[in-house]
């Protein structure tokens, strides 16, 4: 009889991953909204999801990446690829989460991405890069994000303390991902 409740009671815990950020932590929101809209395709074990295929030579073209070995910062990148659908813009839908959604769901990717990134030689650790801010200045809609340029400095709690960052145009901290080369000819 105790063999068969310990069997029940460890049935019953699998698949039963729940995420990693306490609720009472102001980041709490953005963890769950990225473990809803986000999960399906995209790994960050701090939201419990495991969208991301486990092995790239067999991933389908909609896994996405696997924050928790890819840094995702500034913030304000993250928020880029939020509304811009990524930085290909091929896969995952534009504005899959908007406004204040958008931006919890920024700040949580930006916070906990990262943190399973193996540790090499001349590699700034993601955890030492800052997560920067978004100004009360950008509004969360594509059109503003793109084209704001934003030369303020703020700060933004990463759980260990404020962080003070200044941000430039929100392309040039995405990386600037709306550059397209000439054709040759």
């Amino acid at each position: 009889m105790g063999a068969s409740i310990a069997v029940a009671g460890f049935a019953s815990a699998c698949g039963t991953e729940h995420i990693k950020v306490a609720r009472s932590n102001p980041l709490y929101r953005g963890a769950a909204l990225f473990s809803q809209r986000c999960g399906g395709c995209h790994t960050l074990s701090y939201a419990a999801t495991h969208g991301s295929a486990p092995n790239t030579r067999t991933a389908q073209a909609n896994n996405g990446p696997n924050f928790d070995v890819r840094c995702e910062r500034p913030v304000a990148r993250v928020l880029y690829a939020i509304e811009n659908g990524g930085f290909s813009g091929a896969y995952m839908p534009q504005n899959v989460v908007v406004g204040q959604d958008a931006i919890a769901v920024a700040k949580f990717v930006a916070t906990y991405a990262g943190g399973q990134v193996p540790k090499a030689t001349g590699i700034v650790r993601c955890q030492q890069q800052p997560v920067g801010s978004i100004p009360a200045s950008v509004t969360p809609t594509a059109t503003a994000a793109a084209s704001s340029t934003v030369a303020s400095s703020s700060s933004v709690s990463s759980g260990g303390g404020q962080i003070s960052v200044g941000l430039p145009d929100v392309k040039a901290a995405a990386g600037n991902p709306g550059h397209r080369r000439k054709k040759r000819t």
